[in-house]
């Protein structure tokens, strides 16, 4: 048996050309879509920092033999002359010639070079750097127009939300890696870091060395937060982002004022959980001798209860009140002490006078 067929059925192609493009666009990936939207903007920031001569007391013991040094691979003579030190990082544009960094990635640098996607590489000039919340923000010297990132929402990521983390650290090219969202306002006093005043994204996309300074992205391509730090050690694998809400309003204060200010009253704090009862209680782990909360009476174990008019239940809630308040300002605490409540008042200051106190 034969099927007779018209000829000109026969002749037309098994798939529509218009169909083909449709289904070769529709294969790219959330992620390859993501990049394409913001890996423009991802830039690498090459710094220099100019070591001096080095110097060896009059009563050194040390003697330097040249050819013992050559000898031995030391080339001591080489480190006693003055040097450039060379270091790679990431940033992104999210204004006319402005990019967001972290505050190591140019710390101490005497000369910051920019580098493009698309090859170039330009001046970058430090407009202000804050080291407790290690961010940064540098000025490209040159004529736009410049590829700009889109800032989302930190305030609306979930726990489980995709995470893209995107870098730049050698040029010309982005390096990425996905994960999703494993925890949300990372108090950094719990991954033993108590320098810095930070709540952090939590997630499994690695970020790299040289990832550092450059974007976290949503899966619509937003930036949600900048990469900041890598846990090594115990939990090693995990990586945390500054907040893209936080460091809008750190990156515009350094804009405007040059500075940051950090509201503080001088508490270290304590999360309590009691998973029988399913509570949470906020103790007060330490009090900075002379500050705010030692003058109005704060002591340690005390448990915070209220401050203004917000009814406390993690020490994140603590925070956020007083840097809502802000400096030279007073707030009221409602504390708990040995079953009896206690109502204070404190004028936070600036954490920069309980350091040099």
């Amino acid at each position: 048996m034969g099927i007779l067929l018209p000829s000109n059925l026969i002749s037309q192609p098994l798939i529509n050309p218009k169909f083909s493009e449709i289904n070769k666009s529709s294969n790219k990936s959330f992620v390859t879509k993501a990049v394409e939207k913001t890996g423009p903007s991802v830039v690498t920031i090459e710094t220099q920092r100019y070591i001096k001569k080095r110097k060896f007391s009059k009563d050194s013991q040390l003697f330097l033999d040249p050819y013992l040094e050559r000898f031995f691979g030391l080339d001591l003579p080489d480190n006693s002359q003055p040097k450039i030190e060379q270091s790679q990082g990431s940033g992104f544009i999210f204004a006319d010639g402005l990019i967001m960094t972290n505050a190591h990635v140019v710390n101490d640098s005497d000369k910051v070079i920019v580098g493009l996607t698309n090859g170039k590489k330009l001046k970058g000039k430090l407009i202000g750097q804050d080291f407790f919340t290690d961010l940064a923000v540098l000025k490209i010297e040159g004529k736009g127009p410049w590829p700009i990132a889109t800032l989302g929402d930190s305030n609306k990521i979930k726990v489980g939300d995709w995470a893209i983390a995107v870098g730049n650290p050698f040029g010309l090219e982005n390096t990425v890696t996905l994960g999703i969202i494993s925890n949300l306002n990372r108090n950094v006093t719990q991954l033993g870091i108590y320098d810095k005043k930070l709540e952090l994204i939590q997630t499994d996309a690695a970020i790299n060395p040289g990832n550092s300074g450059g974007p976290l992205l949503n899966s619509s391509g937003e930036v949600i937060g900048i990469n900041t730090l890598i846990r090594s050690g115990p939990g090693a694998g995990l990586s945390f982002s500054i907040p893209i809400n936080k460091a809008k309003d750190i990156a515009y204060q350094l804009i405007n004022n040059g500075k940051v200010i950090h509201p503080m009253i001088g508490i270290s704090l304590i999360d309590e959980n009691n998973f029988e009862k399913n509570t949470n209680i906020v103790k007060v782990g330490y009090v900075v001798p002379n500050s705010p909360a030692e003058k109005s009476g704060i002591m340690l174990n005390d448990i915070i209860v209220k401050v203004g008019n917000k009814n406390i239940e993690t020490a994140s809630d603590v925070i956020k009140q007083i840097s809502k308040n802000g400096i030279s300002k007073q707030v009221n605490i409602v504390l708990k002490r040995r079953n009896k409540f206690i109502r204070i008042n404190v004028i936070p200051t600036d954490i920069t006078n309980l350091k040099n106190k």
